[in-house]
């Protein structure tokens, strides 16, 4: 009998909003430094420029990312998205790692049934995806990404968190990354 194996089943489809979520190995903290961090800030931009995304929300947590970003073309891939976004910052990660902390590699050591043995930065699969089409469910996703911080108890308000879209969002110009803010939808919850 075949194992079973989970599937995440992605809808590409033309003018909705994406709520990503993905997670480090095994929700290792490897995002808990400012290096890490900010090869994922990088990691962000070159998909956004890359796949045509305006970004709405972010927040890039200790061991997970929390993505909202609304394409801007009829043709899209959540996967090739997803790939851009993940392996620029595993690469990095691991040829740091390699170079200035080898006894690392070991916490990202992934080994197979079959005696196979990669290093891992990001969980297996695709993690968690979310088509938005309601500004209601927009502005409620933003919220819910913003509060991710102060849930955790990594900060007081939103906007204390250097890595997240909340400060931006109320002072443009503020972030460690710019929002497409024209684009967002206007009717915030009530």
């Amino acid at each position: 009998m075949q194992p079973h194996r989970k599937t995440c089943r992605r809808w590409n489809e033309v003018g909705h909003a994406h709520f990503l979520t993905f997670s480090c190995f095994r929700r290792q903290q490897f995002l808990s430094k400012d290096r890490s961090r900010t090869w994922m800030v990088d990691a962000i931009d070159l998909a956004r420029k890359t796949h045509n995304l305006h970004l709405w929300s972010y927040v890039i947590m200790p061991e997970h990312v929390h993505l909202l970003f609304c394409p801007t073309t009829a043709e899209y891939s959540i996967s090739a998205i997803l790939t851009t976004l993940k392996q620029s910052v595993a690469k990095r990660a691991k040829r740091y790692v390699e170079k200035h902390a080898p006894e690392f590699l070991t916490r990202m050591e992934d080994r197979q049934p079959n005696g196979r043995v990669s290093h891992r930065f990001w969980q297996r699969g695709g993690g968690f995806d979310s088509n938005l089409t309601e500004p209601k469910a927009v502005w409620e996703t933003v919220d819910y990404i913003h509060a991710n911080p102060v849930r955790r108890e990594l900060c007081i308000r939103p906007v204390d968190w250097t890595w997240s879209s909340a400060i931006e969002m109320e002072s443009p110009g503020t972030g460690v990354l710019s929002l497409d803010l024209d684009s967002f939808p206007r009717t915030e919850v009530g």
